[in-house]
């Protein structure tokens, strides 16, 4: 099958590949499916490219199989841990006077000539904030509108070259070529919020097993993006060390009895209070601990970690920009009483638990917050919701109503409000992020404008 595509998340804790196409009517059909553990990578990088490629190639096998495809090029997840992002505009004329498709790819390619991107970085994705025709309203879609100019202001999103060598290195030795990169934060963003939450903006928390992916989209671009080397794994060392248990035990202990709720709220923990751990080293011997002494190495770790996210927002001054709330996913989410403890963090903010779209079908269940990544990535190749942008490869993809493809999507009228070209006069705020992975503070001060330095007075 020709029109199939392959998305591979390469997780820190798990590698899942999915062979997909849409039919005729545009349903998106799971033609072969493929897990396997993550070997070769820590805190969302290659450190073994033998390793992670022998990963990387059993899950695929296994999808490729499955599917009865050979489809060898790949769309890949990018981890954040590698990334910065920096802000642009750009200006074309516009000589026949109706504005084109080639006239957007050039506007974009124009903003993407204007930026400073450093040398050992290369661009993944080029997303426009806002364009606007001979000083006019700032649109969202200006394809066939009259004009004799037309601008764009832009967030592109860049990697560290190095880390897409591993990457592309990992996978060649799997016999397979990178097709597109898609950073996992923006992934996680597709397959988790609606069209209200991406009006008013939102920021999607996605904490893993080993790391923690965070971005804040509003409208239809990333205005924030960051990284944290913090995941589970980071709880149960934190057991393990407070406990000199082994890491399985504590391993199990957190899967089973991980809660950030009063111990007895519910069944199995009342008929259970405490349990015995194997010592370190010599796991003959055990001792009795009480799950009460494990919920505060638990709640510690996951407040720091919504803390620090709470503080880079703030600092970048991205939380202005999240009136459609925090939305958490990832695997960690399944511990109880997340949501309560995030909405503390996130005062006045309101905070909602997330699984991505579900795609029904017979082999997976996407269900589940820990599928977020891999169907952001699905949809990217074979949604049609998406918005006119510069790809990894600087081809541009193009809203899905200008397109002339026989499968296009049938949007219900609540999508197709994305078709609209106002945009809200708080747009205009967004080019006055501050990026906090992108130049020292100081420099950055210089760089904003007066009003929204007024904004940050009481947190600089």
């Amino acid at each position: 099958m020709n029109n199939s595509i392959l998305a591979i998340d390469i997780g820190t804790t798990n590698i899942i590949a999915i062979v997909a196409s849409n039919d005729f009517s545009n349903k998106t059909n799971i033609l072969g499916v493929g897990q396997s553990k993550s070997e070769g990578l820590k805190k969302g990088s290659i450190v073994d490219i033998d390793l992670a490629s022998s990963s990387i190639d059993e899950a695929v096998s296994t999808a490729l199989n499955s599917s009865g495809t050979q489809t060898k090029k790949a769309t890949v997840s990018l981890s954040g841990a590698n990334t910065k992002t920096l802000m642009s505009n750009g200006v074309v004329n516009i000589p026949s006077g109706q504005i084109t498709l080639n006239d957007i790819k050039q506007v974009l390619k124009m903003a993407l000539y204007n930026a400073q991107v450093i040398s050992d970085y290369e661009v993944i994705h080029v997303l426009p904030i806002f364009f606007r025709v001979d000083d006019g309203t700032t649109i969202s879609n200006p394809l066939n509108m009259n004009g004799s100019r037309i601008e764009v202001s832009v967030n592109i999103i860049t990697a560290k070259k190095t880390a897409l060598t591993n990457i592309r290195n990992a996978l060649k030795k799997a016999n397979l070529e990178i097709d597109k990169f898609v950073l996992c934060g923006y992934a996680n963003a597709i397959s988790t919020l609606d069209y209200d939450q991406k009006k008013l903006g939102a920021c999607v928390i996605n904490l893993g097993g080993a790391t923690t992916q965070f971005v804040v989209q509003k409208g239809s671009t990333i205005v924030y993006n960051d990284f944290l080397p913090i995941g589970s794994e980071n709880i149960t060392n934190d057991i393990v060390s407070t406990f000199h248990t082994p890491y399985s035990a504590a391993n199990m202990i957190k899967k089973q009895y991980a809660t950030l709720l009063p111990y007895g709220d519910n069944e199995n923990e009342q008929s259970i209070k405490k349990v015995k751990l194997p010592t370190l080293g010599n796991e003959a011997e055990s001792k009795e601990i009480s799950l009460e002494q494990i919920q505060p190495i638990i709640h510690a770790r996951i407040e720091e970690t919504l803390s620090i996210i709470h503080d880079r927002l703030l600092d970048s001054a991205a939380i202005e920009s999240i009136d459609g709330g925090v939305i958490l996913t990832g695997g960690m989410t399944f511990i109880p009483g997340i949501k309560e403890l995030a909405s503390k963090i996130f005062t006045n903010i309101p905070v909602k638990v997330a699984n991505p779209k579900n795609i029904q079908n017979g082999y997976i269940n996407f269900n589940s917050p820990m599928m977020s990544t891999i169907v952001g990535l699905l949809l990217y190749e074979l949604d049609c919701e998406h918005s006119f942008e510069l790809d990894s490869n600087s081809n541009l993809r193009q809203l899905v109503q200008q397109q002339s493809q026989k499968n296009s999507f049938e949007k219900d009228s609540s999508s197709q409000k994305n078709d609209s070209h106002e945009i809200d006069d708080d747009d205009h705020e967004l080019t006055n992020i501050k990026h906090i992975n992108q130049a020292p503070k100081k420099e950055q001060k210089k760089n904003l404008f007066g009003g929204v330095l007024d904004k940050l007075a009481k947190w600089i």
